[in-house]
């Protein structure tokens, strides 16, 4: 009962404060977004203040005349105040507005200055590629209390071509974002922030740390000495990131409620449980006590039902249960016996079958001697060499599963060397094996069906001689030995690759040759005895060409994944 008054109330916890972190995210999560609606309508704003102003047609023909070589006058460059005047009329914000040639010559206001000392060269070339888009700055290196903007300005009477350039220099106040959003309770702070980590909204710069909140991509970050829950949202028009900060405390405002209530529940259920065990313990004990007697008996062989009166009903049912029980023991008892009778019965007949490959193995030595007294040393070398093969498959599984390298190698030797009596010079082969490698074990015949599958699909496939290798050589991995058995046959093209990948993970097989399951059954056998240890297999790689032959290499790990020193 504590347990389930345990997880119980950790569940209830866990829910709710899921459900209200969710619900607080959602909120901040549309404060960001009503955030960037209200940052995206200001700069609308004044992209279209400063589209009107690079579009008047005193602004066009004054920059027209300067591309076309004629000095403007002083009168004429006057007459920009009441345009701009006009235009700052409708947005106070807008602390400025400066006029420049195509060739960086300050045109308004009426007073030295170039385009190449106010802002940097980068901004310059974003503006001539944005070809009359507005290019956001940020702060003014002149003014920490105002931002910069810059576009180019295009003359419509010559084909758009760049005629000059208009910055428009606004108040940082411009672009507060904290005060009028929703109406929220929650405390939450916008903060308008470059990619430099400068804060460019409010009318003041406090400098504070926010590059680290911009790197952070954690839910909750601490800012000025206070936890918080970040939202980011950047602003395609200007390259900013809106970051709305949302007190911790407001977020688990109702979690700490809702902790007080568990704990108070969770303490009033303990306190009724242990109430009830109380009363509920002279009800059971005195009945448990009598079955426990009888199971005693029962453990020192006495198998005898329990005959004591059970009062309650759950205890009567287990009283009835365990004379079954002995029922039924009584039953396996007798079944076990004459399964054991059985057994011996079938072990005897398994002894008597043994006598089969004993008598294989010794007519083939009775030929070896046959042989060896006509002189026919070499079919007697043959015998002997199918002699020992049929040993090494026909061994005792339980004791022989795992082998050296070295004693599978002296296996495929042997089988190498029937298949070179058959084939004669139409074969080759060549084994390469270090002492290092020659002792790590290995599960028995896992290399021989390769070389197998080599020489039936590869030497006897190709026209003229054939070669099969064999080379055992440590791998990059540390720990583990590489075995790479290849062969110069037609190859395979990529559809036959695909497919022999398919069928080796337990698809149809492609093989018109033999059983067709020769590397299917070594890449079941590497999965099974390692990755059953634990260790990471990927099995068999194989690569192929058409004409070139093909290579099948896999890796095993020295140890034997732990499983050769279990086995021995």
């Amino acid at each position: 009962m504590l347990v389930i008054i345990a997880v119980s109330g950790a569940f209830v916890y866990n829910r709710v404060s899921f459900l209200l972190k969710n619900n607080a995210e959602r909120h901040i999560q549309q404060t960001a977004v009503q955030a960037n609606g209200r940052l995206d309508a200001l700069i609308d704003q004044i992209d279209s203040l400063t589209e009107q102003v690079a579009n008047h047609p005193t602004v066009q023909q004054l920059l027209t005349e300067e591309l076309n070589g004629k000095s403007v006058s002083f009168n004429q460059r006057q007459s920009l105040l009441q345009i701009v005047s006009s235009y700052q009329a409708y947005m106070p914000s807008v602390g400025s507005l400066e006029l420049y040639t195509a060739d960086y010559r300050l045109l308004f206001p009426i007073k030295e200055g170039s385009l190449g000392t106010r802002i940097s060269n980068p901004y310059i070339t974003e503006a001539n590629t944005q070809k009359g888009r507005l290019v956001w700055i940020g702060v003014d290196p002149n003014d920490d209390g105002s931002l910069l903007a810059i576009r180019q300005v295009s003359l419509m009477d010559r084909w758009f071509s760049r005629g000059g350039y208009l910055i428009a220099r606004i108040q940082r106040s411009y672009f507060q974002l904290d005060d009028p959003l929703s109406g929220s309770d929650g405390g939450e702070s916008v903060l308008l922030v470059n990619d430099e980590g400068q804060l460019l909204g409010g009318s003041e710069d406090p400098k504070p740390e926010l590059l680290p909140l911009l790197a952070s991509e954690d839910q909750t970050v601490s800012f000025q000495d206070k936890e918080y829950v970040q939202v980011k949202l950047r602003s395609d028009k200007t390259n900013w990131t809106l970051l709305v900060l949302t007190p911790v405390s407001y977020v688990t405002k109702g979690i700490s409620i809702l902790r007080t209530v568990l704990l108070v529940s969770g303490g009033i259920g303990t306190l009724l449980f242990l109430l009830l065990s109380f009363v509920l313990s002279t009800m059971i004990t005195r009945p448990i006590i009598h079955l426990i007697r009888a199971m005693r008996k029962s453990r020192l062989g006495v198998l005898t039902p329990n005959s004591e009166t059970v009062s309650t009903m759950e205890l009567r049912e287990l009283n009835y249960t365990y004379n079954g029980m002995i029922a039924n023991m009584n039953d396996l008892i007798r079944v076990v016996y004459e399964k054991e009778v059985l057994q011996s019965r079938t072990e005897l007949k398994a002894l008597q079958a043994q006598i089969n490959p004993h008598f294989l193995f010794n007519t083939l030595e009775a030929f070896n001697w046959s042989l060896e007294e006509k002189g026919e040393e070499e079919l007697a070398g043959l015998v002997v060499i199918m002699s020992r093969l049929f040993r090494y498959i026909i061994g005792n599984s339980s004791s022989d599963e795992w082998v050296t390298l070295g004693e599978e190698m002296e296996q495929v030797k042997r089988y190498l060397k029937i298949m070179e009596m058959r084939m004669g010079d139409r074969l080759s082969w060549n084994i390469q094996l270090e002492l290092p490698e020659a002792a790590v074990p290995v599960p028995k015949l896992l290399i021989q069906p390769i070389v197998e599958n080599a020489i039936l699909h590869g030497v006897e496939g190709r026209v003229g001689n054939g070669a099969v290798s064999v080379i055992v050589t440590p791998s990059t991995r540390e720990g583990w030995t590489r075995i790479s058995i290849q062969d110069d046959g037609p190859g395979m093209d990529s559809d036959t690759l695909k497919s022999l990948y398919v069928a080796l993970e337990g698809g149809p097989s492609i093989s018109s040759k033999g059983t067709g399951i020769g590397l299917v059954n070594v890449q079941r056998r590497l999965k099974l005895y390692y990755r059953a240890e634990g260790t990471e297999m990927e099995g068999m790689r194989i690569e192929s060409n058409r004409s070139e032959g093909t290579v099948i290499t896999f890796e095993i790990p020295n140890d034997g994944g732990h499983t050769y020193e279990s086995g021995q």
